[in-house]
């Protein structure tokens, strides 16, 4: 037991670690936006990649839809790992996601209503989903998205995840999207 306990601390402290790695290498604040170099730079790798319906949103993100989950958007295809990995996370952990707030400011730059919203925009009925850039560019959005798909994946339950997230994200509380609560287990 004691095994598998250290297993899992070295893996949370691994993915934590990791994901401060690439705010400190790769990110910026997000309500400050996105700077043109990478708009077009995620045009031009957009634009490559056939099979893949983008759009440009006024406050600059993109959006890019792909037959499902498991057809990341070609705006990930230069990305860093941990970004991918955030990606990866946020598709894996939507049912969590999308009761779980932001606190990054995107409620107001972007109008997200959760932390799924930064990372994925729709899953549709035919199983396509339109993915959101949001969260290449947001160290806040892709820790929140990782450190909950870990809680899940230790079984806690979504208002357990939601209660640790208010509580460390507690002092950006102005910043938080209006999320709905999860519903009554």
């Amino acid at each position: 037991m004691k095994t598998n306990q250290a297993m899992l601390n070295l893996r949370r402290t691994f993915i934590y670690g990791t994901c401060a790695a690439a705010l400190a290498i790769s990110l910026s604040g997000c309500a400050g936006g996105k700077a043109e170099k990478n708009v077009a730079d995620a045009v031009a790798v957009a634009s490559a990649h056939a099979g893949h319906a983008d759009t440009h949103l006024p406050n600059g993100d993109l959006r890019q839809t792909t037959a499902g989950v498991e057809t990341l958007p070609a705006f990930l295809t230069d990305a860093h790992g941990v970004i991918v990995q955030a990606y990866q996370a946020a598709a894996t952990a939507q049912d969590v996601l999308a009761y779980i707030p932001c606190y990054c400011g995107c409620g107001d730059s972007a109008g997200h209503r959760s932390n799924l919203e930064c990372f994925i925009h729709e899953t549709k009925p035919d199983g396509s989903v339109t993915w959101d850039d949001h969260g290449t560019r947001c160290g806040t959005c892709m820790e929140i998205a990782v450190q909950a798909a870990v809680m899940k994946q230790e079984g806690k339950s979504v208002s357990d995840i939601r209660s640790a997230i208010e509580t460390k994200y507690s002092s950006q509380a102005q910043y938080a999207t209006d999320t709905p609560p999860p519903p009554a287990s």
